[in-house]
C-alpha cells in the first residue's frame, strides 16, 4: 500500500518514487487538484520529477474540499483567522495517518513522550474548535502518561509555579506555545530553566506586533533563562510537521520535503536564495501533498530551511487559474 510505502522512506530514491505514486493517486481521484494540474497542462503520464510536479495554492483549501472522490471525512481540521475571513478546511478521512507522522516524527526528534511532562501554552488554538496542533498535543500529552502533563489557557501563575517546580526537580519538561503568549508568561515571571525545552509555534495571531524571528527568540532566551528556543512548523493543511532545536533552522521527518519557488513566478522552482515555501508532505496522502504555502523561506544544500515571513498579498500571485 501506498501509505506504507510513505512512512518507510529511506533514500531520495524512495522519496521519489513515493511521491511520483502520491501524485498520480491524487491527480486521479482529487477532483480540484486534478483540474488544477489540467489547467496548467500537465500530462501526469510524462512527470517523472518533482520539479515537473504542480504545486496547489494553499488559497484553494478555503474554497474547494481537496478531499478524494468518494471519501468521507471523519474530522475536519480549520484554520485560524480574523473576524470575518474565510478560513481553511481541511478534510480528515483517514486520523491514523496523521497520528502515525506526528507520533512519528516526534519520537525521532524528542524521544518517547513517556520520558516528557509536556506543558501546553496554546489559548487561541483552545478558544476554537478544529485546530489540528490541538489534536496533535492531546495526544502527545496523553501518551507522556504524566499527571503533570497538560494545557493551559490564561492560568499564567499556576502554569509558572508547575514549571519552576519541575524543572528544580530536574523533570525533563517540553513547553510548547504560541509566540504571544509565551510573551505574556516572561513578562510576569522570571525563570531560569535548566532541564526544560521551551518550543514556539505560530505567530502573535493579532494579539501583539509580529517580531522577526530572532527577535522573538532572543527575547524568549532571555526571559526563560535558556540557551535555545526550539520550533514547529506546520499548517492545518499539512498533516506533517517540521522542527528546530535552535537557530531557526528547520529539519524534516523523510516523508516531507521543501522547495522553494521564484516570489514573482510561481510555477518556477529557485535554489539557494529566498523564495515561496513550497511543501511536499506526503501524510497528506487523501488530500494534496504539493502545496503552495504563503511562506518565504529559504533552503539549505543539506535539506534544513528557514523560516523568513510571508507574502504581503492575500492570494499568491501567478496561481489564481480556477475561479468559482
Amino acid at each position: 500500500m501506498l501509505k506504507e510505502q510513505i512512512f518507510s522512506i529511506s533514500s531520495s530514491e524512495d522519496f521519489l518514487a513515493a511521491a511520483l505514486a502520491t501524485f498520480r493517486f491524487q491527480y486521479t481521484h482529487t477532483i480540484p487538484y486534478r483540474k488544477y494540474c489540467d489547467l496548467l497542462g500537465v500530462n501526469p503520464k510524462v512527470v517523472d520529477k518533482l520539479e515537473d510536479i504542480p504545486f496547489l495554492p494553499i488559497t484553494f483549501f478555503k474554497t474547494y474540499s481537496v478531499i478524494p472522490e468518494g471519501q468521507t471525512a471523519t474530522t475536519i481540521f480549520t484554520s485560524s483567522g480574523t473576524t470575518g475571513s474565510t478560513t481553511s478546511k481541511h478534510y480528515i478521512t483517514d486520523e491514523s495517518l496523521y497520528r502515525e507522522s506526528f507520533r512519528s516524527t516526534f519520537k525521532q526528534y524528542y524521544g518517547d513522550p513517556k520520558d516528557l511532562t509536556i506543558l501546553a501554552l496554546l489559548p487561541s488554538y483552545l478558544e476554537r474548535t478544529g485546530s489540528s496542533l490541538v489534536y496533535m498535543v492531546d495526544d502527545l500529552i496523553g501518551a507522556s502518561e504524566n499527571l503533570n502533563s497538560g494545557f493551559y489557557l490564561d492560568q499564567l501563575d499556576t502554569l509558572a509555579k508547575k514549571l519552576q517546580a519541575l524543572d528544580q526537580q530536574n523533570k525533563k519538561v517540553l513547553l510548547i506555545g504560541v509566540s504571544y503568549a509565551l510573551l505574556d508568561l516572561i513578562e510576569t515571571h522570571n525563570f531560569q530553566l535548566k532541564n526544560t525545552i521551551v518550543m514556539e509555534t505560530g505567530g502573535m495571531k493579532g494579539k501583539r506586533k509580529e517580531m522577526i524571528k530572532e527577535e522573538l527568540h532572543a527575547v524568549l532566551k532571555r526571559g526563560f533563562g535558556v540557551s535555545t528556543i526550539h520550533s514547529e512548523y506546520g499548517m492545518t493543511e499539512m498533516l506533517s510537521q517540521a522542527y528546530s532545536k535552535g537557530n531557526g533552522l528547520f529539519t524534516c521527518p523523510s516523508w516531507l520535503k521543501i522547495l522553494t519557488r521564484d516570489p514573482e513566478d510561481a510555477l518556477t522552482l529557485v535554489q539557494g536564495k529566498t523564495g515561496g515555501i513550497n511543501v511536499i508532505d506526503l501524510a497528506n496522502l487523501n488530500s494534496c501533498s504539493f502545496i503552495a504555502t504563503q511562506d518565504l523561506g529559504k533552503v539549505h544544500p543539506n535539506g534544513s530551511f528557514e523560516i523568513l515571513g510571508r507574502f504581503d498579498t492575500s492570494d499568491i500571485r501567478g496561481c489564481n487559474l480556477m475561479v468559482d
